[in-house]
């Protein structure tokens, strides 16, 4: 996302718009691979060092509740933060810890369709997001 809709992003979420949330979607944007809490608070006193690292966690919180960003488990219990909001699942290299986001219409079509069926007692599916657990090949130079 660019710079100049970061704005948009806050006012579409109704959220004020200020400096720390800015240099917090900033850090989300500007960080690949899913950061983490850490990872977003060290950009952000790196190149916003007026910004409270209170107020840093207090935003992801508040990202997180508003539909800003998702959070994301890896197999060891890390959270990390996904701020691509598109329908989508993950590819997660259990030897790196690296994340993939992964897009594929006809696969969301496939579980939405299986769950449409497949009716689970006293519970309603609301979303499906796929952690798909693997290992990346070393790409051959």
């Amino acid at each position: 996302m660019k710079k100049e809709n970061y704005e948009v992003h806050l006012k579409n979420s109704n959220l004020k718009v200020t400096p720390q949330r800015m240099a917090v979607l900033e850090a989300l944007f500007q960080l690949k691979n899913h950061p983490t809490a850490d990872n977003i608070k060290e950009y952000v006193v790196k190149n916003h060092p007026n910004v409270a690292v209170g107020t840093i966690y207090n935003t992801l919180d508040t990202f997180v509740e508003k539909g800003l960003v998702k959070k994301v488990k890896t197999e060891k219990d890390v959270m990390r933060y996904d701020a691509i909001l598109e329908k989508h699942h993950h590819l997660y290299s259990e030897d790196s810890e690296y994340i993939e986001d992964f897009f594929d219409e006809e696969l969301n079509e496939l579980l939405e369709n299986y769950f449409k069926k497949k009716k689970i007692p006293n519970f309603e599916v609301s979303d499906v997001k796929l952690q798909i657990i693997g290992t990346f090949k070393k790409k051959k130079l």
